[in-house]
């Protein structure tokens, strides 16, 4: 078989070579961009009520601050995707970071309402691209291992969720939002400056047909974490990977691409996607594909919801509380306990995150999503009525453990959900869908927590989460 010239693909490579240094460095720089996400996300329960006391705006208008964020994920969801398939994963989140950090910076500068709609609107846009930086990472580790470190992984968002609360407590009080958003930008340029010490996905380019850039790559690898590339020949692997597929017609069609022209195989694989997308609504498929949706959108809607709560439900009750107060309190005058609740409450993703780490292979994915959602009911089911400010930030710790243990459970069982052909499709439509619920939110936890429909608002939540719970309950 090709003058008995031993061969070896990417992965066969990777798991020979094992998880050494290089590979700290790329989870280090691809989790420094999940800070500066979690951290760009974060500072919304924060900008928009200082924002709103400066210029006077509305409660929907305050809203909006934070729905254009998502708005502009999704559009950057589908753009940066195209970018790194086609020009790489560098290319891709080296622009995904200047958009990002450069229009986070200049929102700080923002003269007007309309410019900052703008400007959050488009670090939206640059946020969009944080899943090419997760797949670059992914694709540089061995595969037996890429459970264990994408929970590794996640724990970056964590880190920066509390990162952003410690630093708008110690710059919010003294400076206001305008440094909070410049600060905010700095893990963005970050990502800028050690860009140049990054290296293209190996795998990326195998795709693309170019070995010697691959094996140069591998080299690289082999070199840092001081161990031999396996002995041999590098191939692109484009056979095993067809065993994975179960489709007969998909597979004749993809081998049948190998053949063509790069041209032709962009229109081929533009065809493909749209017979994948056909596929996740096919009869065998729509029911999972349905609930999924569903889950992440309510997820989603809970999660950022909840961030946003524990900034509003403050305010609320002091707004709706004392009509005496309400010609100063509607300036949203933030003081140190809104910040002390706020990073609190961050830390509540912690044992989210040990937990689901516990319980999801103990009793099971869809038990561990479901008790989850339930016990989340139960903790924020007292906020239908007026709370102390005490009481408030502890029943929204529980709620927040069990949403964020929740969110790290699906994010391990939607790619078991789908067969190897549609999985990526299936898993990137998903996470569309949430962005929607990340677009909605604010409407419940800002506008009718302002219009001092608090009960109707938590109330909303509550059926949010035990329509989420059903929905786990039939995944297959």
């Amino acid at each position: 078989m090709e003058d008995s010239v031993s061969t070896y693909t990417v992965d066969e490579a990777l798991v020979s070579m094992g998880f050494g240094k290089f590979q700290a460095f790329v989870l280090a720089y691809s989790g420094m961009a999940k800070i500066s996400e979690a951290m760009e996300m974060m500072l919304l329960s924060f900008v928009g009520q200082s924002v709103q006391a400066e210029w006077g705006l509305s409660a929907q208008e305050e809203s909006l601050i934070t729905s254009v964020v998502f708005l502009g994920m999704l559009v950057g969801a589908y753009c940066w995707g195209l970018v790194s398939d086609n020009y790489g994963r560098r290319v891709g989140f080296n622009f995904t970071a200047l958009v990002t950090g450069g229009a986070g910076l200049l929102s700080a500068f923002a003269p007007n309402y309309s410019s900052l709609i703008v400007l959050r609107f488009l670090v939206g846009v640059g946020l969009g691209g944080g899943p090419v930086l997760s797949s670059w990472f992914l694709e540089f580790v061995p595969a037996p291992n890429r459970g264990t470190w994408m929970v590794i992984f996640s724990a970056f968002w964590t880190i920066g969720t509390i990162m952003e609360a410690s630093l708008a407590w110690a710059v919010m009080p003294n400076f206001g939002w305008r440094w909070l958003l410049a600060l905010s930008s700095l893990p963005s340029f970050a990502l800028l400056l050690f860009y140049p010490l990054t290296l293209e996905s190996p795998r990326y380019l195998c795709m693309k047909g170019r070995i010697a850039d691959a094996l140069h790559v591998m080299e690289t690898m082999a070199r840092v974490n001081r161990v031999a590339l396996p002995s041999g020949r590098l191939t692109s692997g484009h056979r095993m990977e067809l065993h994975e597929i179960s489709d007969s017609s998909e597979t004749a069609q993809l081998v049948s691409a190998k053949k063509t022209n790069l041209a032709d195989h962009a229109s081929k694989s533009g065809i493909g996607g749209l017979n994948a997308i056909l596929r996740l609504l096919s009869p065998n498929l729509i029911r999972s594909t349905l609930l999924l949706w569903t889950v992440f959108l309510g997820l989603a809607f809970l999660y950022y919801g909840l961030v946003l709560l524990t900034s509003e439900l403050s305010h609320g009750n002091r707004i709706c509380g004392s009509e005496g107060a309400v010609a100063i309190e509607t300036t949203h005058t933030i003081d140190a306990n809104l910040y002390r609740n706020v990073f609190i409450t961050s830390f509540g993703e912690v044992p989210g995150l040990i937990l689901s780490a516990a319980i999801v292979d103990k009793f099971g994915r869809k038990l561990s999503m479901s008790s989850m959602l339930y016990i989340s009911c139960l903790c924020i089911t007292p906020l239908m009525f007026s709370q102390t400010e005490s009481l408030t930030t502890v029943f929204l710790f529980g709620a927040r453990i069990c949403i964020s243990a929740s969110f790290i459970v699906l994010h391990i069982y939607a790619p078991e959900i789908y067969p190897t052909a549609v999985r990526a499709t299936g898993v990137g439509f998903a996470s569309s869908i949430a962005r929607f619920g990340g677009i909605l939110c604010p409407l419940v936890a800002v506008g009718m927590v302002h219009a001092c429909h608090q009960t109707a608002a938590i109330a909303v939540f509550i059926t949010v989460m035990l329509v989420s719970a059903v929905a786990v309950s039939y995944f297959p």
